[in-house]
C-alpha cells in the first residue's frame, strides 16, 4: 500500500524570486505546450462529486491533462481558501479566471493532470493532479505558494504527496491518503472513477 510521502509544510516555500522565476518558466512551458496542442481539457469528470472525509463535498469543475505517461507517478492534493470571496457571484468568477491559471502550474517539469474542484461548504478548494516524481511535485508546490499567498488565507493552503499511485487510483483506494489529513482523503466518488 502507497504512503503519504514526508514532506515540508506547504509553506516551507522557495525564496520570492526563485518562486517568481520558476513561475514564469513555467509559463513559458505552459504556451509551448498550448502552441503545440499537447494541453487538453477533457470533460469526462466534469461534475464529479467527492465527499471528503472531513464531512465536505466538492465538485469538479475542469479537468486539465498533458501528453504525458508518468515514469513515477504521484498523486498531489492541494487546498486553499480564498481570501474574502464568500458570495456565490464571487466564486463563480474565480472558477470562470482560473481557467487563466493554467499556466502557473501546466508547465512544471512532471505535470501530468489536474481535477480543479469548486469550493465545498466551507469555501475550500481542491486540486487533485496526476504527477511524474515526487521531487517535481514537492518543486510545483514550493513555487505555487507565492501564486496562492497572494489570493488565499495563508493558513489553508496545504499539499498531501501520494507516491506511487495516480490521481483515479486515489480517488478509487482512499486508504492511500493520508489518515491523519481528513481533507484530502476521498470518502465517496460520484460517479466512480473508471477501472
Amino acid at each position: 500500500m502507497a504512503r503519504t510521502h514526508d514532506a515540508p509544510a506547504l509553506d516551507a516555500h522557495i525564496g520570492f524570486a526563485a518562486g517568481v522565476a520558476a513561475l514564469a518558466r513555467c509559463a513559458v512551458r505552459a504556451a509551448d505546450l498550448i502552441f503545440h496542442e499537447r494541453l487538453h481539457e477533457p470533460v469526462g469528470n466534469v461534475g464529479r462529486e467527492v465527499r471528503w472525509a472531513d464531512g465536505s463535498t466538492s465538485t469538479v469543475y475542469r479537468e486539465t491533462t498533458v501528453d504525458r505517461t508518468p515514469i513515477e507517478p504521484c498523486a498531489l492534493v492541494v487546498r486553499f481558501r480564498l481570501r474574502g470571496v464568500h458570495r456565490p457571484w464571487l466564486h463563480a468568477l474565480f472558477r470562470l479566471e482560473s481557467e487563466l491559471n493554467t499556466v502557473l502550474f501546466a508547465g512544471f517539469p512532471g505535470f501530468v493532470s489536474k481535477l480543479w474542484f469548486a469550493a465545498d461548504g466551507n469555501g475550500v478548494y481542491r486540486g487533485v493532479y496526476d504527477w511524474d516524481g515526487i521531487e517535481a511535485a514537492y518543486a510545483y508546490v514550493r513555487a505555487l505558494w507565492w501564486a496562492l499567498m497572494v489570493v488565499s488565507v495563508r493558513s489553508s493552503i496545504s499539499h498531501v504527496v501520494v507516491p506511487g499511485i495516480g490521481r483515479d487510483e486515489l480517488l478509487r483506494h482512499p486508504a492511500m491518503a493520508a489518515a491523519n489529513a481528513a481533507w484530502c482523503r476521498p470518502i465517496e466518488v460520484i460517479p466512480e472513477p473508471a477501472t
